[in-house]
């Protein structure tokens, strides 16, 4: 075996030019995958975190009612999963704000702050002010300051359908990027939404976020095992099946270019691994007569595969890189953030060197086979 790898070794070296040519071929192929890898996980983790990175991914309510001793219902969920990241109870109630000959419709949304923040990301999104501390405090959506003229500081009046109202201080302003929460939330303490309702230690949800977002429907059924019948359990895979489904064809997308760019290069490495069976025909047939085995002849092309597919892993998984790199610094938004954030999957890579490894090793067996059947009457007779 010894034997057979210098061969193979002093096969390549001595076409220098082929086997640079072979390298960068399967190296140009392994930087295909890489990029191309990073350029999907980067594009559906950027989907997944601007649809879902901050709200809610698994919702657990009661139908037209209130959820009582919600601490203990909390306690229950942490301890029947282990893919339960955070964990936070909400109420809300919908209304109108009225500043003057100015209203608006909203949502009230009661928050506990210390554990929303780690959902909702709130003291990120603060563009003005800070969040409630105290009772009757509130934080708008930026585009309210604008619709109610008002500023920090005020006092605006919450009228609702259904016979209660109080006035509320505000104290902050918050950017969430999207118009409609922008334009329509309105945050504060529980207590303040408990009182307003006359419903005191209740909370109409249980929100949560999941350490694996797309295990959510194994999670929601942990979470059915151990909950009462009345909860109901939304996941955000139901509520974004579209997204889900766009996703999906992403990754069917990037593992068909990918597969197409293993094929291409096994027949590469096969095809030109075969010219060399001919080219080195004579070195093989005086190699025979001095009397190296059919075995030990077919593994210098397994070993040539090897050794190429080794070096072209490591040239195209640092091109890859740097192409990811690269299209992350100059494909950039007007605020000079990426188009697409940059992902590295240093598992994907690594399976895709071992692919690549693997796939110039197969490609050599059909030249190896041919090798080993290589007679040295045949190459004496044809020169």
């Amino acid at each position: 075996m010894k034997l057979a790898f210098q061969i193979a070794k002093r096969f390549l070296f001595s076409a220098k030019k082929q086997t640079i040519v072979i390298i960068l071929g399967i190296a140009i192929g392994v930087s295909v995958q890489v990029f191309i890898g990073s350029l999907i996980s980067g594009l559906q983790d950027s989907l997944v975190d601007s649809t879902i990175g901050s709200r809610s991914q698994i919702t657990i309510s009661i139908e037209d009612d209130y959820i009582s001793d919600y601490q203990n219902e909390i306690t229950l969920i942490k301890n029947s999963s282990d893919n339960i990241e955070s964990i936070t109870p909400t109420i809300s109630t919908s209304g109108s704000l009225v500043n003057n000959d100015l209203s608006q419709i909203v949502v009230l949304r009661g928050m506990e702050f210390e554990t929303a923040d780690d959902i909702y990301k709130l003291t990120d999104k603060l563009v003005e002010g800070r969040l409630p501390t105290s009772n009757n405090e509130i934080v708008l959506g930026k585009n309210l300051k604008d619709l109610l003229s008002i500023n920090i500081d005020d006092t605006i009046a919450f009228e609702s359908p259904v016979p209660y109202s109080d006035t509320y201080t505000v104290v902050g302003f918050f950017d969430f990027k999207v118009k409609e929460i922008n334009n329509t939330w309105v945050l504060t303490n529980l207590s303040t939404v408990q009182t307003l309702i006359n419903e005191p230690g209740m909370v109409s949800q249980i929100e949560m976020q999941l350490i694996r977002v797309f295990d959510a429907k194994e999670t929601a059924i942990e979470l059915e095992s151990v909950l009462s019948s009345d909860y109901s359990i939304s996941t955000w895979i139901a509520e974004n099946e579209e997204l889900l489904s766009g996703l999906n064809g992403q990754s069917i997308s990037s593992l068909m270019i990918q597969i197409f760019v293993i094929i291409s290069v096994v027949l590469g490495i096969s095809s030109v691994l075969a010219i060399t069976v001919l080219q080195k025909s004579r070195q093989l047939g005086i190699l025979k007569a001095m009397g190296i085995k059919d075995n030990d002849a077919s593994k210098i092309f397994l070993f040539e595969g090897l050794i190429l597919g080794v070096f072209g892993a490591l040239v195209g998984i640092l091109l890859g890189i740097g192409l990811s790199f690269a299209f992350a610094t100059f494909a950039v938004n007007p605020d000079g953030s990426p188009v697409i954030p940059l992902t590295i999957d240093y598992g994907f890579i690594a399976l895709s060197g071992v692919i690549a490894i693997v796939a110039s090793t197969v490609a050599a067996l059909s030249p190896a086979i041919k090798s080993s059947k290589l007679s040295v009457i045949e190459v004496i007779r044809n020169g």
